[in-house]
């Protein structure tokens, strides 16, 4: 009797042994499974960035192509308007078309060399206003910021803004105005631009064309949320200030490279 005792005690275990071996098998085959999905999932993952980012890729450098033209045209009659600033015109000129043909075929300048060509579109701009306008310019840039240098500032972003302050302003009000702010502090750069238009004008701005849509794409598929863009129209003054946190954005770069 108690030989069976110890042989059904004995089964038991045995069959507990065995249901624990069996179950930690299990366990181990499904977080084997479980990494492999994983591993799959990153792939895939990693698969679509990279079709995403060429994808992105292939819509900026279609918009840069609709772009230039544009601003060869406004820069070609700012200078033919004023022939006898010729000499001063070709030589700001000169500095805005290499910009254009070289660092601009970049994916990336340095806010120091897209500011510089702002700096040069905004003379060229200012020969077809009158020596006595109201023109307000001016510029904060910590040049010890640790973005002030680095290659993350995507080509021509400031083109659109200067470009529509002198294309919609009332230069026949009394109190017209044109005042451009540049900043760079804390790795975020900021660029206002305000001017005095007419009704119309701003009416035009709020449903602007190809030049405000485009810079809307490329400041979404460059810097996501990384960056805001407001159009405030007020009491016959329109407002445009973009500002773009570099420094988180290069440290999301940077993490996933």
């Amino acid at each position: 009797m108690e030989s069976n005792y110890y042989m059904i005690h004995d089964y038991l275990i045995s069959i507990a042994v065995f249901a624990f071996l069996f179950l930690v098998i299990i366990i181990f085959f499904i977080l084997a499974q479980n990494k492999k999905l994983r591993n799959n999932n990153k792939q895939i993952t990693d698969s679509n960035r990279l079709i995403e980012q060429r994808l992105n890729e292939v819509q900026l450098e279609h918009i840069g192509n609709k772009l230039n033209p544009h601003l060869f045209k406004n820069i070609l009659n700012s200078v033919q308007s004023h022939a006898y600033q010729t000499y001063s015109s070709l030589d700001k000129l000169a500095n805005v078309l290499d910009y254009i043909l070289y660092e601009s075929n970049d994916k990336f300048v340095s806010p120091k060399e897209e500011l510089n060509f702002a700096l040069s579109l905004i003379e060229i701009n200012k020969i077809k206003i009158n020596p006595l306008f109201d023109f307000r310019s001016k510029s904060r840039i910590d040049k010890s910021d640790a973005t002030y240098d680095l290659k993350i500032f995507a080509p021509l972003l400031c083109v659109d803004l200067i470009e529509n302050a002198f294309k919609h302003t009332d230069f026949l009000a009394q109190d017209s105005f044109i005042a451009i702010s540049f900043e760079l502090e804390n790795r975020i750069f900021t660029l206002k631009v305000s001017n005095k238009a007419s009704k119309k004008n701003i009416l035009e701005k709020e449903n602007s064309g190809f030049g405000s849509q485009s810079l809307e794409q490329r400041l979404k598929m460059i810097y996501g949320n990384h960056y805001e863009l407001k159009r405030i129209p007020k009491n016959g003054i329109f407002t445009a200030e973009l500002k773009i946190n570099l420094g988180e954005y290069y440290d999301q770069v940077r993490y996933f490279r």
